[in-house]
């Protein structure tokens, strides 16, 4: 008795045996070779279709690098944010920073000189929520000085 009698109570129809169950069929090389030849057939056409999602998905992907000084923003997730800010959900940045590298550890791991207000975050940030800042003189804000008048 076969494991699949033994759980289902009949005989198992492969497709080798599509007739009816207990009849026996002399089957020649040719259906065996018919059967290879669909199994190599799928196959090839499963690797066809891999090479076409992987173009497709290849066309978005790029390989990041930071440098070790460059500037960076870090992704804040919007439903968590962080302590620093009172603004969370919607309205929270999505982005903070820029922050410098301090060391790449590993091929795609950076830490981060944080200021003293992140102190209670790890400073090792996966590639995957790091976005390189690109510098431009309108994010400097000038500070203008105030007058103060005695009331």
């Amino acid at each position: 008795m076969t494991p699949f009698e033994a759980l289902y109570g009949r005989k198992c129809r492969s497709s080798l045996h599509w007739s009816e169950v207990g009849e026996i069929l002399a089957l020649g090389p040719n259906v065996l070779q018919e059967a290879k030849d669909k199994v190599r057939i799928a196959q090839e056409r499963l690797l066809t279709a891999q090479s076409r999602q992987r173009s497709y998905a290849d066309r978005r992907r790029r390989d990041l690098e930071f440098l070790v000084g460059d500037h960076i923003f870090l992704k804040v997730s919007p439903t968590r944010g962080i302590r620093i800010f009172e603004i969370r959900d919607k309205l929270s940045p999505r982005f903070i920073g820029p922050y410098e590298i301090l060391e790449r550890i590993g091929p795609v791991v950076y830490r981060l000189a944080l200021p003293p207000n992140l102190s209670g975050v790890h400073n090792v940030f996966h590639i995957s929520v790091l976005r390189k800042y690109i510098f431009d003189p309108a994010h400097v804000l000038d500070v203008l000085p105030l007058e103060l008048r005695m009331i």
